[in-house]
């Protein structure tokens, strides 16, 4: 009999349950990860402990989902959620079962569970694993597979043909499949219809943070379900974009979807939420692609692609409910990554550009450079082996020698503020707003006039200029 190593924690509470005459179990993801040789750090635990004895067992307990069987017991500084064995039964509204039985063995309990994979338990006294389904066997053959019927799993929670697609993605797993045609029947679509964007947008994000992408994207788009929730998307498949200037080798869709492969982030600051933001930026940055193609002189062209497609990825975002910091940083990347750096460029035109995307988004639109290129021919790029990647290093190196300069950004690092020019003799207003904006073109173009005696005195003659006109 295969066993996992139980958390000492879990050990501990497993004692307290043995101690008051109940059985306690580890299910779900944590079980199948572990058995992957993952490791899990969330754990879920069942019991046949009723959630009023479970309250009365342990101190610090939250009745989260008590309705339905669940609370949270924090417990060695942990937040276990413990749900007592559970039958459920008559989905109506394709999510919540309109029944729910409290069970009396953890064989019940895992026959309410979606796929083979995530139907295993394993004894909180020894780690001795209960797997009625096959898990095991599937994990083995990297198969996703339904408990049961795959149509009654299906129309119990619309969520459940996404789960699958999001597992496919993110573990490399092949969907079943029987599984994989009843995401295709048109009453399982029907209930996938019904979940909420919240719901969509947790398992779209973790689909873009998958090791590849384009997996997880490629099953939505056949099965039915991108065209739910993102159909703007989709006006990108057979818009062809090759002419003979060999830019790309795909249509736009399949572009944006090897774009996410290659969006990764190239600094230390490697966080999950930065890698989201870049790979929606990814995913996004060629949505209007469709809307704009036209021709100049036979070749294709996509002019304002970059700006109509900030404002279409505006409206597919808000309508998915991310959140307003996540929305403007993903659509500022989008309207400027079609940036076309020159090595004629000034010093001057440099701030510029840094100005106007922001210091701190640098990083962020190279690597949604770095990310487009590799999606025209889905080949890995490599920074040195181009005229178009040597460009780039040659701008991040301007960049990198501008920030050094600790030159001003905006008007805030000037060396004199609006109380400077006010104490000056210069009053509040639109005149003053106007001279503060001629000090940071000044200074822009020449850093060494950031002094507070140049612009004070730059600031007087053209004050003076105004009264004049």
């Amino acid at each position: 009999m295969q066993k996992i190593k139980i958390p000492y924690e879990l050990q501990k509470m497993n004692s307290l349950f043995e101690g008051a005459g109940y059985k306690a179990y580890l299910v779900g993801g944590a079980v199948r990860d572990e058995i992957m040789g993952k490791g899990a750090h969330d754990w879920d635990v069942a019991t046949n402990a009723r959630p009023e004895e479970v309250m009365k067992i342990f101190r610090r307990v939250i009745p989260t989902g008590i309705k339905h069987g669940t609370v949270t017991v924090h417990f060695m500084k942990q937040a276990i959620e413990v749900t007592t064995f559970r039958t459920e039964s008559d989905y109506s509204d394709g999510r919540h079962p309109d029944k729910v039985e409290y069970a009396g063995r953890i064989e019940e309990d895992l026959s309410r569970r979606d796929f083979t994979m995530n139907a295993m338990a394993a004894n909180l006294k020894d780690g001795s694993i209960v797997d009625p389904y096959g898990g095991r066997d599937d994990i083995k053959a990297r198969v996703i597979r339904t408990v049961g019927v795959p149509h009654e799993r299906f129309m119990e929670d619309g969520l459940r043909p996404v789960r699958a697609v999001r597992f496919a993605s993110q573990l490399g797993f092949k969907i079943e499949q029987s599984t994989y045609d009843d995401i295709l029947n048109a009453e399982t679509l029907g209930n996938v219809a019904k979940i909420s964007a919240e719901r969509f947008r947790d398992e779209l994000c973790k689909i873009l943070l998958s090791p590849v992408p384009s997996v997880g994207l490629r099953l939505l788009e056949q099965s039915g379900i991108l065209k739910i929730f993102v159909p703007e998307l989709l006006q990108g498949r057979g818009c062809v974009q090759s002419d003979e200037r060999g830019f790309h080798d795909f249509d736009v869709l399949d572009h944006n979807f090897y774009a996410c492969d290659g969006a990764v982030l190239r600094d230390e600051q490697n966080s999950a939420d930065r890698l989201l933001i870049l790979r929606l930026a990814a995913l996004l940055h060629d949505v209007a692609k469709p809307a704009v193609k036209g021709q100049n002189d036979g070749k294709i062209t996509f002019y304002n692609h970059d700006a109509l497609g900030a404002k279409m990825a505006r409206q597919i975002l808000t309508r998915l409910k991310f959140s307003n910091a996540q929305i403007d940083s993903v659509c500022h990347l989008i309207k400027e990554h079609m940036f076309n750096y020159e090595g004629s460029w000034s010093d001057a035109a440099v701030r510029r550009f840094v100005q106007r995307v922001g210091a701190q988004n640098i990083d962020s639109l190279f690597d949604l450079r770095l990310a487009d290129i590799y999606g025209m021919h889905k080949v890995a790029v490599r920074l040195h082996d181009s005229a178009v990647c040597g460009k780039l290093l040659e701008l991040q190196e301007r960049v990198a020698a501008v920030l050094e300069q600790k030159s001003a950004m905006g008007i805030k690092d000037l060396a004199v503020g609006g109380d400077d020019l006010i104490a000056a003799g210069i009053p509040a207003g639109k005149t003053l707003g106007a001279i503060l904006k001629e000090l940071f073109e000044t200074v822009t173009d020449d850093p060494s006039m950031n002094s507070r005696d140049a612009l004070l005195g730059l600031a007087k003659n053209l004050y003076s200029s105004f009264r004049q006109n």
